[in-house]
This record gives structure tokens, C-alpha cells and sequence, in this order.
């Protein structure tokens, strides 16, 4: 029997004790996780292939179980839950230690893999061993870390999915989005990679490749021996590297036009996937305040930044300066990125820096950047300066952005940061998607401010940090690059004032242009656009 919610605030009722299957969930859970804990102890498990399966089975299970036992006898809709009276979501020292062992994973698994039993060279020991038949099975290799890793990235995207499922159940567009996540996980990130994997041999050698994964996010896909590979694996190579340009130049664009950043940030990506799935209960945490938001368009972007130059300085590591050998030198290729570059930094001026305003200085600054950067790589890149080699920029990136960023930091501390903090200062897909987003896209969340009610139920769970209220309270079309169209600030709406659209702005009211009911007769205004 259902029962009424009668108390309508923010935060919702403070939270009731665990029901029955809540705490069968709960233990059934943790025993599976035990399992895991003791292989990383060099428990010798007899048939691994049986443990593996009962230990996985009982994660995603009591996840699944957990989550029914949490809303599937409550009505349809959002209630809050009472997310800042529960210590794991209100940063309490449940959090901190939730976060601080996530960590310590993150540590482990990208520095010192070898302390959870990976051998190079040898027979696997400890965790990595118990997942060595499911490895076996789908790549005919043994598991290394990131098999683990991908593994269990992959159950908690698909069991906390079913959680989101319910929890979302009375809005379709939450429901089909997290079906695609799911998806493209499985498949394109999980599976066919380790399929791939099954094809090589002696002389056939496709390189690991997520195929969802696009530059400059795959920033290492154009690193020499990667590019050698493709080209070595014939047809089916070649057309993997074509794939791999195709989608930075022409695929990745046009979507986004048509859809936003949405189309990869919350339907596609894994990072996005898990901070959706898993990352749920902490989209609260993300910082609203203005200095954030100042931060993160500096941070995000200067990513964005050194990524185009570590990516140029890899690809001219490939050529030589003799142009009697190569029409296509090493001088040819840095001019042709800096007049790229140009080109599109001078249409971004001309037709866009009134709306942009100081963006556009800060996209100077960032152009202006890249433009000595690959000055001096022509000039200091003959001398072998180290600065600008290759090798320092790309194992700089990696350390720093690919593992310390994206992993210790940006997974590491959902229950602390909120669950999308890679997303929003770190990724430098996220910057480059967000500035077509914001430059030529047709996506915006549309607002009907006369039925706002200043709840702030979608300032609180933008997972952005995204002030929606204010937007709202106006009737202002969102037009963000950093929004995600994830859709939970509509989703959670109890008037259902905002709207996910994909059309022009042609005819629209501005917020800016009503700042209060006085300052313009609205029906002259809405007139004057229809005739416009």
C-alpha cells in the first residue's frame, strides 16, 4: 500500500531504517563484495570461474534488490529522500570513507596494479586471477587491471541503471537514456573491444580501441605505434583510423548541432554513463557558487588546451623536416593546425563575440596559447628542447589529467564533489562539445517562467552546478556550454516549467529583455518578434 508524502519541503522526510529487502539486499550485496576482498588477499578460490560468477552475481543483485526495496512501493516522482539527512550523501563520514576507499582503488589500480595480483609476464595472482577465465572467454587473453576495472565499471553501470530506472520511472526520456548508456557501455566499450582483441595474432594486430571514444578524449589514438597498428591491420584498420578522424571533424559536429553535447555526455560516454548511474545520489554535491564557475571555464578549457597541443606535438614526431623526402613535413602539418586554428577562432570572432563577450577573450588567450606553443615546437623542436617533446607532453597529460583528473579525483570523490566533476573541469570532449553547444547548436532547455514556483529543486540537482532557478525565474532559454542535458532538472520540476528542445532561437522570448513585469509591454514584444 502505497503511502502519501505529506511533507513537501526540499529535503524530504528524514530517512526510515532499511526495510526487510533493503537489508537482504544489503548483506547479499557485501558478501559478493567479500568474495572480491578476499582474492585481493590471495584467497585460492577452487573454481574461480564459480566465484567470479557468484561474486558478480551478488553485487549486481543486491544493487537491483536494494533499489526495489527503496521506491518500488512508493508513487512515481521525485521526493527527495531525504539526500542531506543520510551521511552518504550529505557528506558525512559515510562519505568520507566511501571516497577515500574509492580512492585508494583508483591508487592502487593505475600506480601499483601489482598489489591487487597483476603479474607481468606470469600467471595472474589474487583479484586479477579470479578474472581470468571471464578474460579467457572473451579476449582468449588473461585479465589485467583494467579488465578488472572495465568489468566491474560495466556492472555498476548496468545495476545501478536499473536503480535510476525505477527512482526515474515517471519521466521516458530518463528511462530511454539510461537504456542507451547501458548500451553503449556493454557493448562498444566492454564487449567488442575484448572481441577485437580475439582477432589478433602473430600477424594481425588491432590495438584496444573503445569505439565510442573520440579525440580528444582518446588523446593517445594517434600516438605512433597506435596509428602503426591500424595501418598494419589492413582494411579494417585503415577503416578504424578513418572512423577515429571522421568523427572529430564531420560526425561529432553535426550531432551536436542537432542535439547538443547531450548526444555523447549523457546518452553515450562511460564517464557520463557511470556519473549518472552510480553517481546518482551525489548530483546535489556539485558546486552552484559563481567562483566555481569561474574556475571551471578556466580549468576545463585549459585542458582543452594542452590536450590540442600534446595531440599536435605527437602527430609531428611522425614527420621530418626534409621536404625532398615528404611533400607533407613537419613544417606544412604546424602551419596547416595554426591556420585551422585560425580560421576557425576568426569566424568564432566575427559571427559570435557579441554573444560570447568575455569568452571570446578567453578563447584569445587559449588561441594565442596554442599559436606559441607550436612556434616553439618548429623552432625548439629540432634542438630536442624538453619542453617540447612529445614524450613529456603526452606522459604530463596522462599522469595528471588521464589518471590523477579523471580517476583518482574526478571518481574517486563522487560522494564528496558530486559526481560529475571530470565532467565539468576535466574533460576535454565535455570543452569542445560545450563550445559547439554554445556557438551553433539548436538544443536548449526552454523555460516557462510563469509557473515557477522558486522551488530550487533544479538548481540542487543540476549535477553541473548550473543555477536553473534563475534562468527559470526569468523564462530565459538555458543555452550552456557545460550543461549536459542529462534532463533531471525537468525531470524533478513539480510544475514542469522547463523543456528539453532542439529548434532556433527565432521568435523566442529573452529573458534579458524582461528583467521585470514593468520594464516592457510583453504583447508588443511577442508581436514584434512574430513580425520579425
Amino acid at each position: 500500500m502505497s503511502t502519501i508524502q505529506r511533507n513537501m519541503s526540499l529535503t524530504g522526510d528524514a530517512p526510515a531504517a532499511l526495510n526487510a529487502l533493503q537489508k537482504v539486499a544489503t548483506i547479499l550485496g557485501m558478501m559478493g563484495v567479500l568474495i572480491l576482498v578476499l582474492a585481493v588477499f590471495n584467497f585460492d578460490f577452487p573454481n574461480k570461474t564459480l566465484w567470479l560468477t557468484i561474486a558478480l552475481s551478488e553485487i549486481t543483485l543486491g544493487i537491483i534488490l536494494f533499489a526495489k526495496g527503496a521506491y518500488g512501493n512508493s508513487l512515481e516522482g521525485i521526493k527527495n529522500h531525504g539526500v542531506w539527512f543520510k551521511s552518504i550523501s550529505s557528506r558525512g563520514y559515510l562519505a568520507w570513507i566511501s571516497g577515500i576507499a574509492l580512492t585508494g582503488f583508483y591508487i592502487i589500480l593505475y600506480f601499483f596494479p601489482q598489489y591487487i595480483g597483476l603479474v607481468e609476464g606470469g600467471p595472474n595472482k589474487g583479484l586479477v586471477a579470479l578474472f581470468d577465465p571471464l578474460s579467457y572467454m572473451l579476449s582468449g587473453n588473461p585479465a589485467s587491471q583494467w579488465f578488472v576495472y572495465g568489468t566491474l565499471y560495466t556492472i555498476a553501470i548496468f545495476a545501478f541503471g536499473i536503480k535510476f530506472f525505477w527512482k526515474y520511472r515517471h519521466n521516458r526520456y530518463e528511462k530511454i537514456r539510461t537504456v542507451s548508456v547501458m548500451f553503449f557501455q556493454t557493448a562498444f566499450a566492454f564487449l567488442i573491444p575484448e572481441f577485437m582483441a580475439r582477432l589478433n595474432d602473430d600477424n594481425f594486430n588491432l590495438p584496444y580501441y573503445d569505439l565510442k571514444n573520440i579525440w580528444p578524449l582518446n588523446y593517445y589514438n594517434f600516438e605512433q605505434y597506435r596509428v602503426d597498428d591500424f595501418i598494419n591491420a589492413g582494411n579494417l584498420g585503415l577503416g578504424l583510423l578513418i572512423f577515429g578522424v571522421v568523427s572529430i571533424l564531420v560526425i561529432t559536429p553535426i550531432l551536436t548541432y542537432k542535439y547538443g553535447k547531450r548526444w555523447y555526455c549523457s546518452w553515450v560516454c562511460g564517464c557520463g554513463g557511470l556519473a549518472e548511474t552510480a553517481g546518482d545520489p551525489f548530483r546535489h554535491l556539485s558546486d552552484k557558487s559563481q567562483s566555481a564557475w569561474k574556475i571551471e571555464r578556466w580549468v576545463v578549457h585549459s585542458v582543452l588546451v594542452f590536450v590540442v597541443v600534446m595531440t599536435t606535438a605527437v602527430i609531428a614526431t611522425y614527420l621530418g623536416y626534409d621536404s625532398e623526402k615528404y611533400w607533407f613535413t613537419k613544417d606544412i602539418f604546424l602551419f596547416s593546425v595554426g591556420a585551422l586554428l585560425t580560421i576557425i577562432f576568426g569566424l568564432i570572432w566575427f559571427f559570435k563575440r557579441d554573444e560570447l563577450k568575455k569568452d571570446a577573450r578567453y578563447g584569445a588567450i587559449g588561441y594565442l596559447a596554442i599559436i606559441l606553443v607550436l612556434i616553439g615546437i618548429h623552432y625548439f623542436g629540432k634542438a630536442n628542447l624538453f619542453l617540447f617533446e612529445a614524450e613529456t607532453l603526452r606522459s604530463s597529460y596522462g599522469f595528471l589529467i588521464g589518471a590523477i583528473f579523471s580517476g583518482v579525483i574526478g571518481t574517486g570523490f563522487y560522494p564528496i564533489f558530486g559526481n560529475r566533476v571530470w565532467c565539468r573541469f576535466g574533460c576535454p570532449m565535455a570543452a569542445i562539445l560545450g563550445l559547439q553547444q554554445r556557438l551553433f547548436s539548436k538544443f536548449r532547455i526552454t523555460t516557462n517562467g510563469g509557473q515557477c514556483i522558486s522551488c530550487g529543486n533544479c538548481s540542487v540537482y543540476c549535477e553541473m552546478g548550473i543555477d536553473v532557478r534563475a534562468y527559470a525565474q526569468k523564462g530565459e532559454n538555458i543555452v550552456r556550454a557545460s550543461c549536459v542535458g542529462c534532463g533531471i532538472c525537468s525531470a524533478v520540476c513539480p510544475r514542469g516549467v522547463l523543456k528539453l528542445e532542439n529548434g532556433p532561437m527565432h521568435g523566442r522570448i529573452d529573458g534579458n529583455e524582461i528583467l521585470l513585469g514593468n520594464d516592457v509591454d510583453l504583447m508588443t514584444l511577442v508581436n514584434q518578434k512574430n513580425h520579425s
